[in-house]
């Protein structure tokens, strides 16, 4: 079977001291946002806090990701802070050793060392919003790793089946299958079925708790209509500029990346370069270029451009990183210092990006002093750290207004555009039946033509309630006693 050439690395081990170095900055980092909750890694966490409330992902509980995004927030109890913070630097560091891995396995150490240092700076100093959080695209950043690397070792079924296991994380990993059949080509076979294997976890998992169902709903069927309606009107010059914008400021790895490609034309690099433009295929699915949705690029690009570094003249190399790795470490270093510093003086997050957890806190603030034990909680928007905040189980399977509203929340805060009105409706109405003590509607002061009181259907219900408080952004209803 042809598979990447395997030279004998240099070394027997991963150096303990570097391990432990790459931590450190990594947990650095991560600790500066010990007192924020970003709302991807929310969603995740309320959904985590549900499930040890006793409640069934995509049974008892609208979700629609896959389930590892929630299963991860277990390891924290679905808890924010130092805990949280931890996870995040180990995880971090998981990706950091695979790419190690990869890169030593296809080359030597000085390859390996670069690959893990720069995926450690740029899991720290990418999107910050996106980077910290354990959300599906990022989640499916060690599962590429590992694939590549047990390709690269010439294990194809073991390839396929990490690869397939990525189901778990994301619905997007579907593209590492065509990386590793190219990768494995002429004898596919192998890699294909242990694909198979691996992305029949997924129904594994859940079948037993009689969640199968759901999750082809919630995941699939919605995850498919949600990919065909794009809020750009010229999707493809917006993903243009948007993959524009990330090649310049992913220049230290996309320049070392093409230095390789071009000076090194070999089998790896060709195996490397489908890699990355599969990968722009997955970026592009769904019309709507994300930050995040760019980490499917990250892992290759950091191979890509751990090799070129080294084929660099020494002077070239220097001021090439000095002068790339300064771009994103100044566009985001200062709004990271400026976190890590409020933190450390127990002040509020001033950052522009944290207007709305900021909100989330007074709402959560006021709830807590109302609420009583038993209360239960119904969050309208797409608000997931008000659940967490709350620490309120769940009145109803929801927990956002999108499945009830039919609007995708990467535009409900400007726009009623709705995606699903037939499955909205059927949710309104089955909502109807349950009796959550709150509603807190982090949606309607946003964009009141999606505020909860706006939907008629719902108006003989809501009698029951009764609108006791509010913030800039949250109105707090209680159900009448």
């Amino acid at each position: 079977m042809a598979t990447v050439p395997s030279p004998a690395p240099t070394g027997s081990a991963i150096p303990v001291r570097f391990i432990g170095m790459v931590f450190l900055v990594l947990l650095a980092g991560r600790l500066a946002h010990v007192g924020v909750l970003w709302v991807d890694e929310a969603y995740g966490a309320a959904a985590a806090q549900a499930m040890i409330d006793g409640r069934v992902l995509y049974r008892d509980l609208w979700f629609d990701k896959p389930p590892l995004y929630a299963w991860i927030y277990l390891l924290t109890g679905g808890a924010g802070g130092w805990p949280l913070r931890l996870l995040d630097a180990v995880f971090s560091l998981g990706c950091c050793m695979l790419a190690y891995g990869l890169a030593r396995q296809l080359w030597s150490d000085a390859e390996a060392r670069a690959a893990a240092l720069l995926l450690a700076f740029f899991l720290l100093f990418g999107v910050p919003s996106a980077t910290v959080s354990l959300a599906p695209d990022l989640l499916t950043v060690p599962f590429a790793l590992g694939a590549a690397w047990l390709a690269a070792a010439d294990r194809p079924a073991w390839a396929g089946f990490v690869a397939g296991a990525a189901l778990l994380a994301n619905a997007k990993a579907l593209f590492l299958l065509p990386v590793l059949l190219y990768w494995c080509w002429p004898a596919p076979l192998p890699a294909l079925f242990g694909f198979v294997g691996g992305l029949a976890l997924t129904p594994l998992f859940l079948i037993e708790e009689g969640a199968l169902r759901g999750y082809v709903q919630q995941v699939w069927v919605w995850g498919s209509a949600y990919s065909r309606d794009t809020p750009f009107a010229h999707p493809l010059a917006e993903g243009v500029t948007r993959t524009a914008n990330w090649i310049g400021f992913h220049a230290a790895l996309v320049l070392p990346a093409c230095w390789y490609v071009l000076r090194e034309p070999s089998a790896k690099a060709r195996r490397l370069a489908v890699w990355f433009l599969l990968a722009l295929v997955a970026v592009a699915g769904g019309w709507r270029f994300y930050p995040r949705y760019y980490f499917a690029l990250l892992p290759v690009a950091v191979i890509l451009a751990a090799r070129g570094v080294w084929l660099m003249p020494v002077r070239c190399r220097v001021a090439l990183l000095a002068i790339t790795l300064a771009i994103p470490a100044i566009r985001f270093g200062k709004p990271q210092a400026q976190l890590a510093l409020e933190t450390l003086r127990g002040q509020a997050p001033t950052w522009s990006d944290l207007a709305l957890y900021r909100d989330a806190q007074d709402a959560a603030a006021r709830l807590r002093a109302e609420a009583r034990p038993g209360d239960t909680l119904l969050v309208w928007g797409y608000r997931p750290e008000i659940n967490m905040l709350a620490a309120l189980p769940p009145g109803t399977r929801f927990l956002d207004s999108q499945p009830l509203t039919g609007v995708i929340a990467d535009r409900h805060l400007v726009s009623t555009h709705v995606t699903f009105p037939e499955l909205a409706a059927a949710n309104r109405a089955a909502l109807t039946w349950s009796q959550p003590t709150w509603i807190l509607d982090g949606l309607g002061p946003l964009n009141p033509r999606l505020a909860i009181t706006a939907y008629s259907d719902l108006g003989p219900w809501l009698k029951s309630y009764e609108r006791v408080a509010e913030t800039k952004a949250t109105v707090l209803y209680r159900r009448r006693r």
